[in-house]
């Protein structure tokens, strides 16, 4: 990996704080290799778990998150034999797949990068299977040491034939709209799918495998009366109204009628913007039809059925929140954003195939892209993917303005590279941003504020020919404050600490926290008063603010 490579990886390491699967150490000069290995173990064991292709034990950092340095495994000669002795002890020759140093902020970072256990087989140190319990090392528990061993036996979940299924257990109306979308993906062929029977099409799309149905054709083309085939797994999504109005419903299979029902659900409003310097407002939908459907059909494909979970749809009154079972599968979702990756692989890598005959999605990772794209248009907020939880992943996608500054300067053109949508979209929903997109956007005007108090820049406002928004986050100058002050003492005598914060406290910039804000009224309070503008006629802890009289005649 390249040294920009690492430092991504580290920004978002850092950002997603520890989890299972990752383990922060000070390790100023040097760390026990015994305690790496138990690390090494408990690491690949739960990457496994989630599905990941590995895991990372990082040197160098505090557990507060804060980059402090190390002198461990500073020689090439440390590092290998670190990986020897791990490999000694361990099941299945399994080791450090690399260990890579990196110079950030100033200070030596060193990664272990620690590949998931095999496919059915957990991994021991010394004879002790170990695994994560929140920080800590704990022995692998009996249930996850069966789930690793499961995984072995039945990988794809999906892809598993159902005993005692037939044709019969299908849906006649999804069995037509699956023969729909698979002419509109292979139109070649639509003449002849009219002629074939359920049992030759049901294998031509690949829902049946040696003539008996499968999980996938029950999940995408099932009777809502034949999930007790696939009990104790859940085959259902639910959606949840909550706000001022409360509501819920719960949809079944067939997911592939289903997930329509479920989107039409979903309140969709027109939304109305005002584009820099015009008159006519701008009416758009609140959501993207088909970007509903994508999020759906993503939680369908990608859901962990092991975890005996429903996927869940909650719609707020400004966004729509689809929770699915089982952690982000493959890369990063900021990844798919840009249109730079291609899946390598998938956690029902049969039912995703099955999705892409049917023309519901494609096998190359686009569908966040076209979100994403989708919301671009709409001049709204990015999808949010939350993955603080390892056991799910939870994407927000946006019905309403956040910051007006971000729409404004989106509605002005699409000259602003997609990395840097990204980054400034974060920026705006107060997200950490990389310390490289930071000196990006700084260089191009497009931010204010210091870290990590970073906000949407000047520069946004004065391209729409429009400031008024801007005004609560921009930093007045401090004449402006004193002449507050001082107005409010000519006119009313007097003023309490607690009349002045009323009166300054709402003006400051929301980049300050509060305690900053306070700060700042007592320096010009101090200010004020050694230039002998004002006095304090109270006491210390009950000041009472007066103009000074001899100064003001």
């Amino acid at each position: 990996m390249t040294p920009a490579e690492l430092t991504a990886l580290l920004d978002r390491l850092l950002a997603s704080w520890e989890n299972e699967v990752v383990e922060f150490k000070t390790a100023s000069n040097q760390y026990s290799a015994d305690k790496t290995g138990e690390y090494v173990s408990a690491i690949a064991n739960e990457a496994n778990l989630r599905g990941l292709a590995c895991g990372w034990l990082v040197f160098g950092v505090s557990n507060d998150r804060v980059v402090v340095g190390t002198n461990h495994l500073s020689t090439a000669e440390a590092r290998q034999s670190l990986k020897h002795h791990v490999q000694q002890s361990i099941d299945q020759g399994l080791t450090l797949r690399e260990i890579y140093e990196l110079e950030y902020e100033g200070k030596r970072v060193v990664l272990a990068e620690i590949p998931a256990a095999p496919a059915g087989i957990p991994i021991s140190w010394k004879g002790d299977y170990r695994a994560r319990a929140g920080e800590s090392l704990a022995p692998l528990s009996l249930d996850k040491l069966d789930q690793i061993r499961q995984r072995g036996l039945t990988a794809d979940w999906t892809a598993v034939i159902v005993p005692g299924a037939t044709v019969d257990h299908l849906d006649p109306e999804a069995l037509d709209r699956a023969r729909q979308g698979f002419a509109e993906r292979y139109p070649r062929l639509s003449d002849e799918i009219g002629d074939w029977d359920d049992a030759t099409f049901l294998e031509k799309v690949r829902l049946t495998r040696d003539g008996a149905i499968t999980r996938a054709a029950i999940l995408l083309l099932g009777k809502h009366t034949s999930t007790h085939l696939l009990s104790p797994h859940m085959a259902e999504m639910s959606w949840k109204l909550v706000g001022p109005e409360e509501a819920y419903q719960h949809f079944p299979v067939p997911f592939l009628l289903t997930a329509t029902e479920l989107s039409q659900r979903i309140r969709n409003v027109q939304l109305r913007l005002l584009p820099p310097n015009e008159l006519i407002y701008r009416e758009i939908s609140k959501y993207n039809q088909r970007s509903l459907l994508e999020a759906i059909y993503n939680c369908i494909a990608h859901q962990d059925y092991t975890a005996m979970s429903r996927v869940i749809v909650v719609e707020h009154i400004d966004r729509v929140e689809f929770i699915s079972a089982g952690s982000f599968f493959d890369r990063t979702p900021e990844e798919y954003m840009l249109n730079e990756q291609t899946p390598r692989s998938y956690r029902n890598p049969y039912l995703v195939t099955v999705m892409t005959e049917l023309n519901l999605i494609d096998h190359m990772g686009n569908g966040i892209h076209r979100i994403a794209q989708d919301q671009i248009r709409r001049f709204l907020p990015l999808p949010t993917y939350d993955l603080s939880d390892p056991r799910e992943v939870k994407l927000t996608i946006h019905g309403a303005v956040l910051d007006p500054e971000y729409s404004r300067r989106l509605m002005l053109g699409t000259d602003i590279a997609l990395e840097d949508v990204l980054a400034l979209d974060r920026v705006q929903k107060g997200l950490p941003v990389s310390a490289e997109a930071t000196e990006r956007l700084r260089k191009a005007k497009l931010i204010e504020g210091r870290k990590p108090h970073l906000h949407v820049a000047a520069v946004v406002a004065d391209a729409t020919g429009t400031r008024a928004e801007y005004i609560r986050t921009r930093a007045q100058d401090d004449v402006f404050y004193t002449k507050q002050i001082g107005d409010y003492l000519e006119k009313f005598g007097h003023a309490s600490r607690v009349d002045i914060d009323r009166l300054l406290l709402p003006q400051l910039s929301d980049a300050l926290s509060a305690q900053q804000k306070r700060n700042k009224v007592k320096n010009l309070l101090a200010a004020m008063r050694r230039r002998g503008q004002i006095r304090n006629d109270g006491s210390r802890t009950l000041p009472n603010w007066v103009l000074d009289i001899e100064v003001s005649k």
